[in-house]
């Protein structure tokens, strides 16, 4: 009976050793990840995403360009990124995010290096290319896999808390690039996103994000059925194929706003401060599902996220250039939601294990309708003003009817 007992106490504490770097891990200093990783994602965005809003014009005039030119460079690095999400993906499952991460934020500075001393549109091709290769590793869905593979299920709240900070992205990132133009030149401009890469991203995504822990003990898990395999394939497309649609009518939005409100009636004047809402108006609704939406099902806030903006849609064209601004908070409040329902969905629908890799491969479409949205929403502008945005909004409703065709399993 003596040589029993210790067996019985000894089995359970070699579990919670086994256990005790994903459990250390899971609780320790999320703020201070949280914090770390909004900060690197919003210098990030700023200088990849939200570049070319203020470079392109100075780029071009300087290498005699058209802009449409520098714009189509960068939506060919958008597709790049797309393409190689997946493989980002896979590398964060398999190594952690603390070193891709960081590996990142050197891509990041060898294009914007290149591109700094670009003299002609062959060095401007190869630094979007290489960006592109970098936004691949570094943007929101490789901070999601991060923390899908340091807190597991439970990185629901901390996948929020960077968006609550990220979400500033284009507030810091425009002004703080035009600044720098001003100052410096555009050349000036992308070193000194240089700087911000080497002196900021780089030391806090490598020194201050944990070392992934390894996973915990396989245990035998009954294989899924080929139901429930079918199921989980069905999902994977269908929720493909609602944040495609959601990042079309964001990104569209997001290049024609100002136009689109103008030809719905409004002023210039009123365009301009109704689009200025569109920021707080995401970051609230962000603040909202941090707070009062944090225990509900996150397909609740899917289908609300996708019906906000057909909703936004009927009250600008039912009710007129008055209600610009309602439209604005409403839309903006939707594509809040949605960019933390991107990271949250799949990891209550298909858990955190292959999070990274699964990730890439249901953001892709996502990626590439980014790349498109600008140009064909103009086009639907050119021809039918702001009837264009019935467009977006039966998008919209279909996104709702995908989500209603989903269910988070056990």
């Amino acid at each position: 009976m003596r040589s029993a007992t210790p067996q019985r106490v000894a089995a359970p504490l070699r579990i919670d050793r086994a256990l005790g770097p994903f459990f250390v891990s899971a609780t320790a200093s999320k703020a201070r990840v949280v914090t770390v990783l909004g900060t690197t994602q919003t210098l990030a965005w700023g200088s990849s995403y939200y570049l070319p809003a203020i470079l392109a014009a100075p780029i071009a005039e300087d290498l005699g360009l058209s802009r449409a030119m520098v714009f189509g460079v960068f939506s060919g690095s958008l597709l790049l990124t797309a393409l190689l999400g997946p493989a980002a993906g896979r590398a964060i499952d398999q190594r952690g995010g603390r070193d891709v991460l960081a590996i990142s934020n050197l891509i990041f500075i060898l294009g914007l290096l290149i591109m700094a001393f670009a003299n002609g549109l062959p060095l401007l091709i190869l630094s979007w290319f290489i960006i592109g290769i970098a936004m691949a590793m570094g943007l929101y869905d490789a901070a999601f896999a991060t923390l899908a593979g340091l807190y597991g299920k439970d990185a629901r709240n901390s996948i929020t808390g960077i968006t609550l900070i990220a979400g500033f992205a284009s507030t810091v990132g425009w002004p703080l690039s035009a600044l720098m133009e001003a100052e410096w030149g555009w050349r000036g401009a992308c070193l000194g996103w240089v700087a911000l890469h080497l002196f900021i991203c780089l030391p806090l995504n490598r020194l201050l994000i944990p070392k992934a822990p390894p996973p915990p003990p396989k245990v035998a898990v009954p294989p899924l059925s080929a139901e429930e395999t079918r199921e989980q394939k069905r999902d994977m497309i269908l929720l493909a194929f609602v944040l495609a649609t959601a990042s079309f009518s964001s990104t569209a939005l997001g290049a024609h706003l100002p136009g689109l409100l103008q030809s719905a009636g409004t002023s210039l004047a009123a365009a301009i401060a109704a689009g200025a809402l569109m920021g707080p108006a995401q970051v609230a609704a962000r603040v909202v599902e941090f707070t009062i939406m944090r225990k509900m099902n996150p397909l609740f806030s899917a289908r609300f996220a996708a019906g906000a903006h057909p909703l936004a849609v009927v009250v600008l064209m039912a009710l007129g250039a008055p209600f610009a601004a309602l439209f604005v908070i409403i839309h903006g409040a939707g594509n809040g939601l949605l960019t933390i329902t991107r990271g949250t969905l799949p990891l209550a629908l298909f858990g955190p294990i292959g999070y990274g890799q699964r990730q890439g491969f249901i953001t892709a479409p996502a990626r590439a309708s980014q790349a498109f949205a600008p140009l064909l929403f103009g086009l639907l502008l050119d021809d039918f003003g702001a009837a264009s945005l019935w467009f977006t909004a039966l998008l919209g409703v279909a996104a709702v009817g995908a989500l209603m065709l989903m269910r988070v399993r056990q």
